[in-house]
């Protein structure tokens, strides 16, 4: 079975669409009727009941008193809002620059009591070194062509915000992909630094981290998209262009299988840190 990282996204606009056609429906209006009601082309109707276009807060207004309605809005309008920010871009997300988006999760760690993190291409960023972060959010905001890039500044916020594995009533579980410990970000120097700790951070009484073997074998899982498990109420995924913000039940169940199969993968305690030194070795 394969994870669509979109679907959640996409069914919580089909779910608005719905509620809004079955309004529409129940109050006897044709399409093309409660278009002029709410003083818009027939077209537009269409495109909100086929989810192709978000409704807007004054749309949904406008929708609902036509369908004589009213006290729907208010429900309507919160149920649309959370299915257009489950899918967030990472061009809206850091317009104001990079340590704004992470400063902007220091409270919602802080709340998380258990945190379950798989990376198949990367360090986690709650383990991550100032300086490999510098050099991986640098990196990304020149990609991404970001006007201000602040990846330094991001990188000091984003370590500071890792605190919280030192911070009681939290849980970490934590997956990479073996591959992950040999792309190199940044000069050797900070690439073994990030290793280093690494094995520190591995031994804290609070962390749980894993490292999948390249060499194991019969796999029950493939390498997924990088993704979190925050509790059991929400998984962010990460893509090339976008922030995947998953609260539907069956998809969280979903993603939970896939990281404890994974995890079932992964090696621990000596044998992790074998394979950790074993990359250190690799820079010399």
């Amino acid at each position: 079975m394969t994870i669509s990282p979109s679907s959640s996204a996409q069914a919580a606009r089909e779910s608005v669409a719905r509620r809004l056609r079955n309004l529409r429906k129940t109050a006897g209006l044709s399409v093309t009727e409660l278009a002029a009601a709410c003083g818009w082309h027939h077209s537009k109707t269409s495109r909100i009941e086929n989810a192709r276009t978000g409704p807007s807060s004054a749309d949904i207004d406008a929708w609902c008193r036509a369908c004589g309605a009213p006290e729907q809005v208010g429900d309507i309008v919160v149920q649309s809002l959370s299915a257009e920010t489950a899918y967030s871009e990472w061009r809206h997300q850091v317009r104001n620059g990079m340590r704004q988006l992470q400063d902007s999760w220091v409270q919602f760690f802080r709340s998380t009591r258990l945190f379950r993190v798989y990376s198949s291409t990367l360090i986690p960023g709650l383990l991550q070194t100032e300086g490999y972060a510098a050099a991986l959010l640098t990196a990304i905001a020149d990609f991404r062509e970001i006007p201000v890039n602040d990846g330094a500044e991001a990188a000091a916020a984003r370590v500071e915000r890792s605190r919280v594995i030192h911070e009681p009533g939290h849980r970490f579980v934590l997956l990479v992909e073996e591959a992950a410990l040999y792309y190199q970000l940044g000069d050797s120097e900070a690439m073994a630094a990030q290793l280093g700790h690494l094995l520190a951070a591995g031994a804290l009484p609070s962390v749980s981290f894993g490292v999948i073997p390249a060499d194991r074998p019969q796999r029950s899982q493939w390498p997924h998209e990088t993704f979190h498990v925050y509790d059991d109420t929400l998984v962010s995924v990460e893509l090339l262009s976008a922030q995947v913000n998953i609260t539907q039940p069956s998809e969280i169940a979903l993603y939970i299988k896939a990281f404890d199969e994974l995890r079932s993968l992964a090696v621990y305690g000596a044998d992790a840190r074998a394979l950790i030194v074993r990359a250190i070795e690799a820079l010399r």
